[in-house]
């Protein structure tokens, strides 16, 4: 190794390990998100209320998510919408599941919206106040 040069783990002290809970944590959210959506409806409770309210809180949680393990805002919501997409699909194959719901997704979408752009209004906010993270 060059003098000059440090290896990648080097500089990843403190400041690093928020980032990794970040991407665990989203992993894991991901992953909730998957068995929920794609379990036979005979394995889930039967009323959960706020069907709409409860696609837009998941994909809030996970663009927030992304966005926390360092992903820029576009390619945030893009993975979010289009893994809302796939699970719409993949659903189509779930006994007693019906997949496809566009208004499943843009509940999951407008989630990912408004969950970035509150936390895109509130880093110009710490930047303006000079708040470090």
């Amino acid at each position: 190794m060059k003098a000059g040069r440090r290896r990648e783990w080097d500089d990843a002290g403190p400041s690093r390990w928020p980032r990794v809970a970040a991407v665990v944590a989203t992993l894991v959210w991901a992953a909730g998100i998957a068995w929920g959506s794609l379990s036979p409806a005979q394995e889930l409770p039967q009323h959960l209320p706020w069907d709409k309210f409860n696609h837009f809180i998941a994909y809030a949680g996970l663009a927030l998510g992304l966005r926390l393990s360092g992903c820029r805002w576009l390619s945030a919501w893009l993975a979010a919408v289009t893994f809302s997409i796939a699970i719409e699909y993949l659903q189509l194959y779930v006994p007693g599941r019906q997949g496809g719901d566009w208004d499943d997704i843009l509940a999951n979408a407008l989630g990912a919206s408004v969950a970035l752009g509150v936390s895109s209004i509130g880093s110009r906010y710490r930047r303006g106040r000079g708040i470090q993270r």
